[in-house]
């Protein structure tokens, strides 16, 4: 068995960034940013008014000061002329300045009878002036690589620029496998139980990056695992579930090397998901996830999420450890290092009394995996430990 930062450094072997493509802006949400994003535009493209008000030269701005009113200039709709001594332009909120005016002043702070205004006697220090280009100017970046966020996307708008370059989504192939799995809403017989592992990990796929492909479950015999090998060879990676332990109905392995799959490892020091595997076929790389239902969903956010990212050129590192102080005292740790589902709140990790790994209603309840390394020593309350966010 080799430890999980060995079998994360093998799986790292097998994955790389994939081919980019072009999508418009409004589909860019939550791809990955693959080429810098590069502003073709100053903003704001002139000198903008901040404010509601007048808009004048401000070394006249004196207290009782008197100006005449020439015109107006609002947003898309700006003052054409110049502003000369003793004039003044009634401005809007994101109008361009006029010719001459360099400062704003607030309309609460003048008193206007027909085209005059009279400043207060206390005037504010302005100049309620966005200068040009004061946001980006033209060759401005957006770096890659970058998950793109909603302000993102709206500073990628602002820069003029329609289409982005983004990393081609990672295709997965979810197989689930064995006899005893149906599909929800189907009747189960008496020895069957409903097939629930590759929602989850389906779930986890495409809120990570991935577009996630569900194939038909296969049953425990040779060609039905053939079969569903091969409506996976488009795929970039395919995710087993089920049949990678030692029973004698656990064949996933010796049917992924009868059709030529070069494996890395199989077993891992952990708790949950000591049966993974990973390995290649031809141009895909694989990873055989246990069946338990908590342990193909942890081994999802320590293995699979991390291949993700390297796919999509976020780089080959380990999902990222926070830290919380333990509500409870907590037992020694055995050999492999536990990853036991629990609650976070505020800076404290309370860590679940079951940790059977197929026990979902406890998976639903948690928001983090304490990680106990192995032969951790027994931990009292306050202790500090890490954890994943889940």
């Amino acid at each position: 068995m080799i430890t999980v930062t060995e079998a994360l450094d093998a799986i790292f072997k097998l994955v790389g960034p994939l081919g980019t493509e072009n999508v418009r802006l409004a589909e860019a949400a939550g791809r990955v940013l693959a080429a810098p994003v590069i502003a073709t535009r100053m903003q704001p493209p002139f000198a903008a008014s901040a404010m509601d008000g007048y808009a004048l030269n401000g070394v006249e701005a004196d207290p009782e000061a008197m100006f005449r009113v020439i015109g107006e200039s609002a947003a898309g709709h700006g003052f054409d002329g110049r502003v000369g001594p003793g004039e003044c332009v009634r401005i809007f909120t994101g109008a361009p300045l006029p010719e001459g005016t360099n400062r704003v002043i607030i309309q609460e702070d003048t008193d206007r009878k027909g085209n005059l205004i009279t400043l207060a006697r206390k005037l504010d220090k302005g100049p309620h002036v966005r200068p040009a280009g004061a946001d980006f100017k033209p060759g401005d970046t957006i770096p890659a690589p970058r998950v793109l966020t909603p302000a993102d996307l709206a500073l990628a708008a602002a820069m003029n620029v329609p289409n982005l370059t983004v990393t081609r989504k990672p295709v997965v192939a979810l197989l689930a496998t064995g006899d005893e799995l149906v599909m929800p809403g189907e009747a189960p017989g008496p020895d069957q139980i409903i097939a629930s592992n590759s929602f989850g990990l389906k779930a986890l796929i495409d809120a990570n990056g991935g577009h996630a492909r569900m194939l038909p479950i296969a049953r425990d015999n040779a060609d039905s695992l053939r079969t569903a090998f091969e409506l996976a060879t488009d795929a970039d990676l395919i995710v087993t579930i089920g049949g990678a332990s030692v029973g004698d109905h656990d064949i996933v392995a010796d049917v992924a090397a009868e059709l030529g799959m070069d494996q890395s490892f199989y077993k891992v020091l952990m708790r949950p998901g000591k049966p993974l595997m990973a390995g290649r076929m031809g141009d895909e790389a694989m990873i055989g996830l246990p069946g338990n239902p908590v342990s193909s969903m942890v081994c999802g956010h320590v293995f699979l999420i991390p291949a993700l990212r390297a796919m999509l050129g976020l780089g080959a590192s380990a999902a990222p450890r926070k830290t919380a102080r333990l509500a409870h005292d907590a037992a020694q740790n055995g050999q492999r290092e536990h990853y036991m589902r629990a609650r976070v709140d505020g800076d404290q990790i309370t860590i679940f009394d079951s940790q059977d790994s197929a026990l979902l209603s406890v998976l639903a309840q948690a928001n983090a995996l304490a990680i106990r390394p192995a032969s951790d020593p027994a931990r009292s309350a306050g202790d500090e430990i890490a954890y994943l966010q889940i």
